[in-house]
């Protein structure tokens, strides 16, 4: 895992995945006793209509505003990067998710940066082979796709850990990253 900047600046910085675990999407709990249950002084079409309609709106919501947060996070001048070298958010996401994917074996999907173009560039290496020793990229973001990483939890389906990994990036980093390689 990286540690280490390799911009120059001889800084040490904080592992870009942060730690391993994944959240999950909030569901609506189930209620421990039946819709009819409070009858006869809250009936049971108050009690469905609540549980199914009301409650599941704010499950929902939450989920939709945590993803949103999500993207927040990865904000200023390297969320601009990102829209302008792949569109929108959404894009780098789904283009470092394939590239990570693709990996043939163990390996590693990457944001790195072209110091040369100014640009984040999407790779991906296999094995232990280096970000910057291969591609002259300046390594921003890196997911493991060794299965060590995932296996445990998500056996072969390397998908499933990947949807999971964006939850648990530390866009602070990333970005610290993407401005000592600016300099």
């Amino acid at each position: 895992m990286l540690s280490r900047a390799v911009c120059g600046t001889g800084r040490q910085l904080a592992p870009a995945l942060g730690y391993l675990g994944s959240r999950q999407k909030h569901s609506l709990p189930d209620l421990p006793y039946d819709y009819g249950a409070l009858e006869p002084h809250i009936n049971a079409q108050i009690m469905q209509l609540h549980h199914s309609k009301h409650h599941a709106a704010y499950v929902n919501n939450l989920n939709v505003t945590e993803e949103k947060y999500q993207e927040a996070l990865a904000k200023g001048e390297l969320l601009e990067a990102i829209k302008r070298d792949f569109g929108s958010f959404e894009k780098f996401k789904e283009k470092l998710t394939a590239a990570s994917v693709g990996v043939q074996g163990s390996g590693w999907g990457w944001l790195g940066f072209n110091k040369e173009r100014g640009q984040l560039q999407i790779a991906a290496c296999p094995n232990q082979d280096p970000l910057q020793g291969t591609t002259g990229l300046i390594p921003l973001l890196g997911i493991d796709v060794w299965e060590h990483a995932y296996y445990l939890q998500y056996k072969n389906v390397r998908p499933d850990y990947l949807k999971a990994i964006w939850n648990v990036i530390n866009w602070e980093n990333v970005t610290e990253r993407y401005m000592a390689c600016k300099k």
